[in-house]
């Protein structure tokens, strides 16, 4: 409970840094943004059984949540969650959805949701990097939470689309903490629109301009350091799977990521869905593990064909 208490401090004191330094019509979108996130929270959807919270490394955000397969597989397939937020806000608190555990644990995958740390007081690049020691930590101690650490696949919406597409087109990441590409099965970005950071931040309008600048830079070797994208040569990740709504963006951002892995010779595949604006982009988080949403059974069939399951 302490940790708990913690967490919540650190986090909300670098949101409130962040949203300081944003202009009020940036703030009065973002607001905007995180309410739409919030939407649904009354639904009911059984929680996942067996939850728990452990910290990957000695921050406070360093953490990240751990639920078993349902079925008790003790070596089921690992599905882990990286949030969305702007690079600067959100955590595996509130920005994963009521429905992603019970619906992969129901299926028989272990489920697990990162928090990684924001910035400005921290860096995309550190952002990456706990994405990578988070797998770390989770494989080093699959025996102790049940799974197989040579099935696993990591998700991510948003800002967290952009960050495991980043782990899965740059080794780097990986390799600082002793895995590689082989140590991931797949990798499902949601509904990001930073795949190429430079031309997001030249086409993507006013919108998310100043946190686009915040998280990346005015470097232009910087940005395309950091854009999946442009680092999506071979090696990368073995599968991909694409989905995303239909926000003008985010459509042009998750193609041009597709070509460049099927360049790289990396199987892709992109799916998209209803949805536009914020209102989509926040729904197709929110709804992913909803038997009635239509990406869910998308994601199944993918998960099923990647863990051969």
């Amino acid at each position: 409970m302490r940790k708990t208490i913690i967490l919540s401090c650190a986090a909300l004191a670098l949101i409130a840094g962040s949203m300081a330094q944003a202009r009020p019509g940036d703030r009065l979108r973002e607001r905007m943004a995180a309410r739409m996130g919030d939407q649904g929270k009354g639904q009911t959807v059984p929680p996942a059984p067996g939850k728990q919270t452990m910290a990957y490394g000695s921050d406070p955000l360093q953490q990240l949540d751990f639920y078993p397969a349902q079925t008790g597989d003790k070596r089921a397939p690992l599905v882990v969650f990286v949030h969305g937020g702007g690079w600067k806000r959100g955590s595996k608190d509130n920005a994963d959805g009521s429905w992603k555990a019970p619906h992969y644990t129901a299926a028989g995958y272990a489920y697990a949701s990162i928090n990684y740390r924001l910035v400005p007081a921290n860096t995309v690049e550190d952002e990456a990097s706990d994405v990578a020691a988070s797998l770390r930590y989770l494989i080093d101690n699959a025996a102790r939470l049940g799974f197989d650490p040579s099935r696993i696949i990591i998700m991510g919406h948003s800002a967290g689309a952009h960050l495991v597409a980043l782990v899965g087109t740059d080794e780097q990441y990986l390799r600082k903490v002793g895995l590689s590409f082989a140590s991931i099965d797949g990798v499902l970005p949601i509904d990001g629109a930073a795949y190429d950071v430079p031309r997001q931040i030249k086409e993507g309008g006013n919108f998310m301009h100043d946190t686009y600048l915040q998280a990346f830079g005015e470097d232009p070797e910087r940005q395309k350091a950091l854009s999946p994208t442009l680092q999506a040569r071979a090696p990368n990740a073995p599968d991909f799977l694409i989905i995303h709504v239909m926000r003008k963006d985010g459509v042009a951002q998750a193609k041009e990521l597709q070509a460049a892995l099927i360049r790289g010779g990396t199987k892709t595949d992109r799916q998209e869905f209803p949805g536009t604006g914020l209102q989509g982009h926040a729904e197709i988080n929110r709804q992913l593990g909803n038997p009635d949403y239509a990406a869910t059974p998308v994601v199944d069939a993918w998960l099923k064909r990647i863990f051969g399951a």
